[in-house]
């Protein structure tokens, strides 16, 4: 008897995911490029403050 419930039943949709977090994604290749700006940054600045 259970065959023709099965024509009506529904696929219950999937749950929504949240939303990402705010604030800019850091993925690889903008951490190595912030960690090359700190890097030269530091290193004109204490090669301004030595002269």
């Amino acid at each position: 008897m259970t065959v023709p419930f099965l024509g009506y039943s529904q696929m219950v949709p999937p749950p929504i995911p949240p939303p990402p977090p705010p604030g800019l994604p850091i993925d690889g290749f903008t951490g190595v490029l912030l960690a090359i700006g700190v890097a030269y940054g530091s290193k004109k600045l204490f090669k301004d403050s030595s002269s």
